[in-house]
């Protein structure tokens, strides 16, 4: 009966072990998150809080200081702070991207030469870009996706095709590095894999 005990005790001790690794597996990372006023809610805060868990820094980068707006169930809904702008951030000052969707957010940003330019450095750079529903519109204005096999909101399925990417209807998809999901039900499946690229780091075939 004590040998026993002492296997489950030392099986659960293994297990918060592995638990605490995960959990740490991307302490010294720092993440940008690319948005302005109009993201959907989720789609920041999701990934932002499941990369915080997972031992990572993030920064929320958009092209002017205070606090952006997000969207939520077709309203707007809270507030978020912005921790750095556009013109104060450079590719260089982190490990890996993220992309929230909405409506609004990605129109305005696909319009901002500098907001472009951020994105299109960290393929440059080859590092993760994750972009989920409407955020791989930033990605066509960036012209990075000829070639990737991605995934998207519907709506904007012909427009990436376009463009030349191979589009699928999946929860989520990894290309070389590129990470894309369709819509705030899939956030469970694309957080764990935008952990996971950066946790991998650099990916050589992640250029434009």
């Amino acid at each position: 009966m004590m040998l026993h005990f002492m296997s489950i005790s030392r099986q659960n001790h293994s297990y918060k072990k592995s638990k605490q690794t995960e959990m740490e597996n991307l302490k010294g990372k720092r993440i940008a998150i690319l948005a302005t006023n109009g993201f959907e809610e989720s789609e920041l805060t999701s990934p932002k809080q499941a990369l915080e868990k997972a031992g990572a820094t993030t920064h929320v980068v958009a092209p002017k200081s205070g606090t952006i707006k997000g969207w939520n169930n077709g309203n707007w809904s809270k507030e978020i702070n912005v921790d750095a702008i556009l013109d104060e951030v450079k590719s260089s000052d982190y490990h890996a991207l993220v992309l929230p969707g909405g409506v609004i957010n990605p129109d305005l940003l696909r319009r901002d030469d500098k907001a472009i330019e951020f994105i299109r450095s960290f393929f440059k750079a080859h590092k993760p870009v994750a972009a989920i529903c409407h955020g791989p519109q930033m990605l066509i204005e960036a012209e990075v996706v000829e070639g990737r096999k991605m995934t998207s909101f519907p709506s904007i399925r012909k427009d990436l095709e376009n463009a030349g990417a191979h589009w699928v209807d999946m929860e989520v998809v990894v290309d070389e590095g590129l990470v894309t999901s369709r819509s705030p039900e899939d956030l469970n499946a694309f957080n764990a894999k935008v952990i996971e690229e950066v946790a991998e780091g650099k990916h050589k075939e992640q250029t434009v």
